[in-house]
């Protein structure tokens, strides 16, 4: 009995890890306006200022990502570029690459 508590708490905890993982999303760090700084992984999460924030997808070259008052639209472009521009509580505009 045990380990089958044990087995659904580690299953429950897996599926709340991967809650914003969400297949498509392009890997890329940008500083948007306002002093935002946003990450993602490929296929998510995507983090604004170092938090992880609810993302979907609006198509499979479009998402959306909402938290912290923000709202960014991440578009992939057909040679797999990324732009991302926010809007909400900073100024709105077109987010820049961070070169690693």
């Amino acid at each position: 009995m045990k380990s089958t508590l044990t087995f659904l708490l580690l299953l429950v905890m897996t599926n709340a890890a991967q809650a914003n993982s969400l297949l498509g999303i392009p890997s890329f760090d940008v500083d948007c306006p306002g002093k935002i700084s946003v990450h993602a992984d490929q296929d998510g999460p995507v983090l604004i200022n170092s938090k992880e924030v609810e993302t979907k997808a609006i198509n499979d070259r479009r998402f959306e990502a909402k938290g912290s008052g923000v709202t960014l639209s991440i578009v992939l472009a057909d040679d797999d570029s990324v732009t991302v521009s926010s809007t909400g509580k900073a100024p709105n505009g077109v987010c820049q690459s961070v070169d690693d």
